[in-house]
Order: C-alpha cells, then structure tokens, then sequence
C-alpha cells in the first residue's frame, strides 16, 4: 500500500509539472519513485526560473556542485579500490571477476536507494543543488559503467571468456541487489524517523514550509554557496595539481590527481547528455523509454576508454600510463555511471513493461563490450601474431 501511495504520488507530481521521465516514457504506468536526477537538474533552470537568480548563475551554481562532488566521487571510488583491492583487502582483483570497481558501484547503488529514490524528494526540498550533486555528481563518479566493461575486456584478451560473461552476471546482479537493498533500508529509516517525530510531514503544507525556510535566504545565501564551493573547487584542483607536478616522475598515485583535475568534466557531459533522456528518436519519440543520455554515456566512455587502453598497451611507457591512467579513472569514470544505469534498470523493472529493463540493460553490456573488442581486443591479438 505505501509504494502504491507513492507510485500514485509521483504520477500527480509528474502530470503537474508536464515533466517526462527520462526512466519510464508513460506517467500513467505503475513506476517507481524515482525521478531522472541527471534530466530533471539539467531542465529545472527553464522550467523554474527565480526573478532574484540570474539564469547564468543557476548553471554555474549546477556546474560548481557537480564539479565539487564529483571530485569528491573519484577520492571515494579510489579509497574503496584500495581498501578491497590486492594492496589491503585482497577481495578484488584484475584477474578474477570481482573486479576492482565493483565495491565502488556496489556502495553508489547503495546510496543510490537512499538519495536517489526514497530521499530524494527531501533532499529537493533543502536544495535542488544539492539533490543533484549527491546523485549526479557524487554517485555517478562513485561508480563507473567504463571501468567495469574495460576489467571484463582485460580478461577476454587472455582467452577467459567464461570469467567476462560471469562478471557481467554476477556483476548486475550484485548492484541491482545493492539498489534494492538500498531502498528497503531507506523506507525502514524513513518509517523509524516518522515513529520518533524526527522528520517532517509529507503533507503540502509541510513542504511549503521547508521550501520557505530554505528560499528566506534568497539570492546572497545562494551566492554565498556558489562563492564557498567555488574556493573548495579551486582548493581540490590546486592541491591536485600540485601532487601530480610532485609525483608525476616518481609517485605512484600522480594518476589520481591528474583524475580529480578532469574528472569534472565527465560529470558535466554527462549531465548535459542526460537532456536526451524520456525524448525518444526523431520527432515521433520512438523507444523514448530508453534513457539515451545515460546510454551514450556509458558506451561512449566504455569504447574510449577501450581505445585507451589499447594506445597505452602500444605506447608502453611510464608517462604516457600516467596520463592515460588519469583519464580513464577520472574523466571516463565520470562520464560512465553505474547508479543512473542500475536505478533505471530498477525503475524499468518494476513498472508495467519489466522486460524493458533488461533490453536496455543487454542493449548497453552488449554494444559497450562488442566495440571494446574492436576497438581493444582485435588490436591486441594483432599485435601478439606479429
């Protein structure tokens, strides 16, 4: 009866705001509480203008926190590499099909549940800004779609077909439970906030009255947000960009700064793509319930990041493995997403058409990992013939 609720909830919201879900294409389907992050941020500065909020600065404010968060994304998807990986956990590895971002994808889609779905409106109410750092930003760099189809690329190469297709499997599997693990604990959260009074009413009333307390502020506490993230952003690049100059001939972590210095840019594209998402093709909107924003993210970054690896693999020197390295985990990593994909795949797969998300799922997997194998793998067998 509570998803019900809130299934019948969103579909007011969406008929009263003449907004398309980049996840689902019909608003009197059965869906799940879920609203395109990506689509919804980059279309609230035309949808609702503030007269006291210069349109320029609503896409800076937008630009400043993806780009803030999303740095802060790559520092996290590393710190888990590390902690699971070889070096520490020994959990995670190169050579097997626990690959070494899945803990990383695990963790976002995790969250994902929890801002991207059941907290997600709440979070709206405090911030739009916010709502869309923590989602976009933060969980879209958190995971990454690239890094998982290159691992399973790497492992092809070497003839272990069997371990690709089982990290796929076992891969979806794991961050598809992850979500739904996610969403359940959330409600239960939800539920016990509301049983100790901590949180305030879902009612209309309840919500004019954050979103008044947040807007008494107006245009200077605003600025002064984007003015505080702006010297964070800069601090983050500047301390990046020291270390890469510090460790680029001897450190081996001047990968990761070169990361956060161009990981931004990712989070921006893709949060530019993701206009594509609920249109469809051509002006018919045919198959406009597959989000396009979020698929050419993911294949586009997947097929670069094949090509990469493949010029590092013929290149095969210290400096170029650096900066290649460095794009990859942070441009590349952030212009793919695994928290967007999966809570699509979760959205589809709970509405009327379930067999939807798993074309969109095969349509992604299947299309990323075929061109890597052209564009990666051929190359490769090539060149050990010779």
């Amino acid at each position: 009866m509570e998803h019900d609720a809130g299934v019948n909830k969103l579909q007011l919201h969406l008929g009263a705001s003449d907004y398309v879900s980049s996840i689902l294409p019909l608003a009197s389907e059965q869906m799940s509480p879920l609203l395109s992050n990506e689509r919804e941020g980059s279309e609230d500065i035309q949808q609702e203008p503030n007269k006291e909020f210069p349109k320029l600065l609503h896409y800076a404010s937008y630009l400043i926190h993806l780009a803030v968060f999303g740095i802060l994304g790559v520092l996290t998807r590393y710190t888990l590499d590390k902690l699971f990986g070889p070096s520490v956990g020994h959990v995670t590895s190169d050579k097997t099909i626990l690959y070494l971002d899945l803990p990383s994808n695990m963790v976002g889609s995790f969250l994902m549940g929890w801002f991207g779905v059941v907290f997600k409106e709440d979070i709206s109410n405090v911030s739009e800004y916010l709502a869309i750092a923590l989602t976009t930003g933060y969980l879209g760099s958190l995971t990454t779609f690239s890094g998982w189809n290159q691992k399973m690329l790497e492992l092809s190469v070497n003839g272990n077909w069997l371990f690709s297709i089982l990290g796929f499997l076992i891969g979806l599997f794991l961050v598809a439970f992850s979500i739904i693990f996610g969403i359940e604990t959330a409600k239960g959260c939800r539920w016990l906030l509301r049983r100790l009074n901590m949180m305030a009413s879902e009612s209309e009333t309840g919500r004019c009255k954050i979103k008044a307390k947040v807007e008494e502020g107006g245009f200077k506490h605003r600025l002064a947000v984007i003015v505080m993230l702006l010297l964070i952003l800069g601090l983050l690049w500047g301390v990046s960009g020291v270390l890469m100059i510090a460790e680029f001939k001897n450190g081996e972590n001047s990968y990761l700064w070169i990361a956060c210095i161009v990981g931004p840019l990712g989070v921006w594209i893709r949060w530019f793509l993701a206009r594509l998402n609920g249109h469809g093709l051509g002006s018919t909107g045919l198959f406009n319930w597959i989000p396009f924003g979020t698929l050419i993210a993911n294949i586009s970054a997947a097929c670069i990041m094949a090509a990469l690896a493949a010029t590092k693999r013929f290149v095969n020197t210290r400096d170029c493995d650096i900066i290649v390295t460095g794009i990859q985990f942070g441009l590349l990593g952030c212009l793919s997403t695994v928290s967007t994909f999966i809570a699509e795949f979760n959205a589809m797969r709970e509405s009327m058409h379930p067999w939807r998300a798993y074309v969109y799922t095969i349509i992604t997997i299947c299309t990323s990992f075929f061109l890597g194998i052209l564009v990666y793998c051929v190359p490769i067998w090539r060149m050990d013939e010779l």
